[in-house]
C-alpha cells in the first residue's frame, strides 16, 4: 500500500473549483496565499517563507500550531472509534469532556451542549431560550435583542441578531421579532483607550427603552459578544456589561455572551465574564475550545434552564435539537488535549502576564501615518484607520497584503486591524508584529 502525500502540502494547480468563504474569491485567486504548514507560531507559505501567525489563524489557535499533544490525541481516537452517534446513544468523549468543562465555566453554568462551530452555537443558544420561556409558560417571549455591529456566525439566528449589514442584507428578512442595541464604539470619548474605555456605560440603558417599546413579556434574550472581534475589536465600557446583566435580571430576559473569540484565555481569565465579573445566562463558545485543530462549538446553560427542559411532564425528548456531529469523538479528544495544555502549561497565566507588554507595544503606533485610534484588552487588539476618500476598507486591505509580503499575518474588517496572536507570543514576537506593521503604514498612501 502506498502512502498518500499530505494534500495540504500540496499546492493546487487549479483553484476554481473551491468556492471560498468572506473572500474576494477572483482576485484571490489571481494572486493566492496559501498555506502549507504551521508550527508553533509560525505558518509556512507555498513559497516557504516564515508567516508569524498575528491572528492565531482565525481567533482560535491559543495554543500555537500543530501541538504534538493534540495531532496525538485526534490520531489515537481516530483509530478507536471513529464516530459515535449522540441521538439516542452515546460515547465517552462528550460525558467526559462535558464535566471537564463545567468546571471551568463560571459558576452555575453547569450544563453543555455541543455544536460543530460558533454558528450553530449561537443558532443553539437562541433556540433554547425560546423554548426556555415555551416551557415555563410565557410562549409571548418570542424578541430576540442583538447589537449593531455585533458578529455571531452566518446561521440566520447569527446574521438576524447579528449588526454587520453586508452579512444581512443579501438574505431576506430574516428571523422577525429582533431588534437591536446601539454599538459601543465612539472615536470621540475613547480613542487611544488603555484597555476598558471609561465612557459608554449609559449605552446599555438603551435596552430600557427597547422594553418600554416592546414590553418585557415579549422579549427572550439579549446575546452580545463581551468584546466585538470580528467587526473590529469594540471594548465594552466600563460598568457596560454588569449594567445590561442588571436590565436584564430586572426583566427576566435572558442573557447571552457570545464568547466564541473570548473564550479560553483570550484576556487572560478563562472567559471573558471570569475577566468582567459578570455572569451570562447561556454562554457560546467554539474556536479555541480545540485549539482550532477540529471542529468544534458549545453552549454553556444556567443551572435552571436545563432543569426546566428535565421537569417537562412530558416523557421522551426534552429539546428537539441537535446535529449529526454533536459531540464528535475525534473533537472530544481535540479538545481534552487542549484543555490539558492550557492547564499544564499554564497558557491563561500566560496571557494575563503579557498583556501589559502587548498594550504598551500596541500603543507605541499612536501617531504612526493613518492612525485614528488603539484599542487592546488582554492579548486583543484594534488598530483603527482612516479610510481613504471614496475607499472605505482598501487601506486596510493594502495594510493586510503588505504585511503578508514582510512575513506577517494580521486580519482587517475594513480598515480597522485586528490582532490576536496565539497565547504562547513572546515578547520579541510581539515587537516583530508592531515593528512590521509600523514599517508597512509608512508605506501606505
Amino acid at each position: 500500500m502506498v502512502n498518500s502525500p499530505v494534500l495540504s502540502t500540496q499546492v493546487p494547480t487549479d483553484l476554481e473549483a473551491f468556492w471560498m468563504p468572506f473572500t474576494a474569491n477572483r482576485q484571490f485567486k489571481t494572486q493566492p496565499r496559501l498555506l502549507v504548514s504551521a508550527q508553533g507560531m509560525y505558518y509556512t507559505s507555498h513559497d516557504q517563507r516564515q508567516i508569524l501567525d498575528g491572528t492565531a489563524g482565525l481567533w482560535c489557535v491559543n495554543a500555537g500550531h500543530c501541538r504534538p499533544e493534540i495531532v496525538s490525541a485526534i490520531t489515537e481516537q481516530a483509530a478507536t472509534l471513529d464516530f459515535g452517534p449522540t441521538f439516542q446513544m452515546g460515547h465517552p468523549g462528550p460525558f467526559h469532556l462535558a464535566h471537564r468543562l463545567a468546571q471551568l465555566t463560571p459558576p452555575g453554568l453547569d450544563y453543555v451542549f455541543f455544536t460543530n462551530s460558533g454558528s450553530e452555537a449561537v443558532d443553539t443558544a437562541l433556540k433554547m431560550a425560546l423554548a426556555y420561556h415555551r416551557q415555563r409558560g410565557e410562549g409571548s417571549r418570542v424578541r430576540l435583542i442583538g447589537r449593531e455591529r455585533g458578529y455571531h456566525g452566518v446561521g440566520f439566528g447569527g446574521i438576524s441578531v447579528g449588526g454587520i449589514a453586508p452579512n444581512r442584507k443579501f438574505f431576506g428578512s430574516l428571523l422577525t421579532g429582533v431588534d437591536h442595541l446601539p454599538h459601543t464604539h465612539n472615536l470621540e470619548q475613547n480613542a487611544f483607550s488603555l484597555g476598558i474605555p471609561a465612557w459608554g456605560a449609559h449605552l446599555a440603558d438603551e435596552l430600557e427603552k427597547i422594553v418600554a417599546l416592546h414590553d418585557a413579556s415579549t422579549i427572550a434574550a439579549v446575546i452580545v459578544e463581551p468584546v466585538a472581534g470580528s467587526t473590529g475589536v469594540l471594548i465594552p465600557p466600563q460598568g457596560y456589561l454588569q449594567r445590561l446583566r442588571d436590565i436584564c435580571d430586572r426583566h427576566g430576559i435572558l442573557l447571552i455572551f457570545d464568547e466564541v473569540i473570548t473564550g479560553f484565555g483570550r484576556l487572560g481569565t478563562a472567559f471573558a465574564a471570569d475577566y468582567f465579573g459578570v455572569a451570562p445566562d447561556l454562554m457560546t463558545v467554539a474556536k479555541g475550545l480545540t485549539n482550532g485543530a477540529i471542529p468544534m462549538g458549545a453552549v454553556f446553560a444556567r443551572d435552571r434552564i436545563y432543569q426546566t427542559f428535565m421537569d417537562s411532564p412530558t416523557a421522551g425528548i426534552e429539546f428537539f435539537h441537535g446535529y449529526t456531529y454533536s459531540g464528535h469523538p475525534l473533537a472530544c479528544a481535540a479538545a481534552e488535549a487542549t484543555l490539558n495544555l492550557y492547564e499544564r502549561d499554564g497558557i491563561f497565566h500566560q496571557a494575563q502576564a503579557m498583556a501589559p507588554f502587548w498594550q504598551e507595544a500596541i500603543h507605541s503606533l499612536k501617531g504612526s501615518p493613518h492612525v485614528v485610534d488603539l484599542r487592546n484588552l488582554g492579548l486583543v487588539a484594534g488598530i483603527e484607520l482612516a479610510s481613504r476618500p471614496g475607499q472605505p476598507g482598501q487601506r486596510g486591505f493594502d495594510c493586510f497584503q503588505a504585511c503578508y509580503a514582510q512575513g506577517l499575518l494580521i486580519r482587517v474588517t475594513g480598515d480597522i486591524i485586528a490582532l490576536s496572536p496565539p497565547l504562547i507570543i513572546n515578547k520579541s514576537q510581539i515587537e516583530q508584529i508592531v515593528s512590521t506593521i509600523s514599517d508597512v503604514l509608512k508605506t501606505l498612501d
